[in-house]
């Protein structure tokens, strides 16, 4: 097995390592998704919209759960698969950019997936808006070799366009919801209206050509709608649609609750993770109570609970009444990374910094921000910090073990601790900073770039679930874009979860 980036700098990808060969899958020419392009935002403004004029996803969501029990949907939302005690299954979650981000992750999909039986994308199936058109190079072609069944839960940016193109591939081509009677002139709901970016029409025989790379029999997903159970061996995997917003509307949270009962051992999968970068994000219910709520119940047997919208890896294995539930965000499957270097020292729920895991390391994610940066501002010179530069600097200002040594020789430098407090690089909490919070908010939501503006290595990353009558063995696997970590998909992160 490869090294990972706890135990080199190039397992993590750093170095002269080899290209991988990746770029062969994708198109001759790729649409690059810059995402402070005004085009862009305007065409996903409906996030903003729903939280300034109030949130339709839940009664878009009811009507098409509707539609689709109209149409012979199970009414309990459950498929039921034919697997043994033993099988396993892949997660990988915010995958549709269409970039060398999503197709460099492929390889090491492909080849530790080759024997699983299914597999689960956590969200964000397609970049910008969740067009119909883009499924062809965003999903039909990378996966076209993966030989099972893909299920997925959508994400907020697949809600951009009311959810259509989501429900056709997913959902057996579910037809288009009717039209809605206009609402009444100067309310919030005629301002939403009026502003509302709606789905544009379909290419059918660019979707038709799509189709046919994922058309052989045992490919064939069909689920009931946005949110569902798969009944496998000796697990319930349960996945939530958490809308625009990461709320969850009263329906199904009454059906949730429903499906979280009797003693099978449980995994929920969601858009909108419940533990993330160091903070408790609950998920409320439409009338009251949360998902965690669901989850913490021990009625319920959760033994994990795997949530993507953030593009890195992080796990939490919470105490909940002397029994651990794996908290797992899941996101790095394709998008650009979001930054684990302002996440400051873990300590929430019992769960330590010893306790706590991520990806990349919070030092390799500052030396690729310092490098993009560094380019970007056409300051290299300054701003590039070498990965054990800024593995050093992470450990003396967190005041936390790194998972890999910087190295003896090392230093920390003047310019070094400059770099990391521009980057929103988080700090010791019995030291403080001035700096710390004001530039990790506008750091998070303003600086994080779009993939298409960096090279190898990505820290991309994806999950196997291997379950048997005894527990689910976890690994998170590295991508990096580069040859070496394709051919042998490095392991950066591995728990064996009891279900007994």
């Amino acid at each position: 097995m490869s090294d990972s980036s706890r135990e080199t700098a190039e397992g993590a990808g750093w170095g002269e390592a080899e290209r991988g060969a990746y770029r062969q899958l994708m198109p001759d020419h790729v649409e690059k998704l810059f995402w402070f392009d005004p085009r862009t935002m305007w065409a996903a403004r409906n996030g903003v919209l729903a939280s300034w004029f109030g949130d339709p996803t839940g009664r878009t969501r009811s009507r098409w759960v509707a539609q689709q029990a109209s149409a012979g949907a199970p009414g309990d939302k459950v498929i039921r698969r034919p697997e043994a005690d033993r099988f396993s299954f892949m997660v990988i979650g915010d995958t549709g950019e269409g970039d060398d981000s999503q197709y460099a992750v492929v390889p090491g999909f492909l080849k530790a997936g080759e024997d699983t039986d299914f597999a689960v994308i956590a969200s964000d199936v397609i970049y910008p808006v969740g067009t119909t058109d883009d499924y062809g190079t965003k999903f039909f072609r990378p996966y076209q070799d993966y030989p099972a069944p893909i299920y997925a839960i959508p994400g907020n940016h697949d809600w951009y366009e009311d959810l259509g193109a989501f429900m056709r591939v997913f959902c057996d081509d579910a037809p288009p919801l009717p039209a809605e009677p206009r609402p009444r002139p100067l309310t919030r709901a005629w301002w939403r209206a009026l502003l509302w970016h709606r789905p544009r029409p379909a290419d059918e025989q660019l979707l038709a050509q799509a189709r046919k790379l994922r058309s052989a029999p045992r490919q064939t997903a069909v689920q009931p709608g946005p949110y569902w159970a798969i009944d496998a061996g000796p697990v319930r995997i349960v996945g939530i649609d958490t809308g625009l917003l990461g709320t969850v509307d009263a329906e199904q949270g009454a059906w949730l609750r429903e499906v979280s009962r009797g003693p099978r051992p449980k995994i929920l999968i969601t858009g909108s993770p419940l533990y993330v970068d160091g903070e408790h994000h609950p998920c409320p219910i439409e009338g009251g109570g949360t998902v965690d709520d669901i989850v913490r119940d021990p009625a319920h047997h959760y033994v994990a609970a795997i949530g993507g919208d953030i593009h890195n890896y992080q796990r939490y294995p919470v105490d909940v009444d002397g029994r651990t539930v794996q908290y797992v965000v899941a996101g790095g499957g394709g998008a650009f990374m979001h930054a684990t270097h302002t996440i400051p020292p873990v300590s929430i729920a019992n769960v330590s910094e010893d306790d706590f895991r991520c990806y990349p390391l919070r030092g390799d994610s500052l030396a690729f921000y310092s490098r993009l940066y560094g380019r970007r501002l056409h300051l290299r010179r300054f701003f590039t910090l070498s990965e054990a530069e800024a593995t050093a600097v992470i450990a003396e200002r967190l005041g936390i073990r790194t998972g890999r040594a910087p190295g003896p020789d090392t230093r920390v430098t003047r310019r070094a601790r400059l770099v990391a407090s521009l980057l929103g690089a988080g700090s010791r909490p019995d030291r403080g900073s001035r700096f710390r919070l004001p530039v990790k908010k506008i750091y998070t939501q303003l600086f994080s770039p779009g993939s298409v503006t960096y090279s190898p290595p990505f820290f991309k990353c994806f999950l196997r679930l291997d379950v048997s009558p005894e527990a689910v063995r976890l690994r998170c696997f590295a991508a990096t874009g580069n040859r070496p970590q394709e051919l042998d998909p490095p392991v950066e992160d591995e728990i064996i979860i009891p279900l007994t």
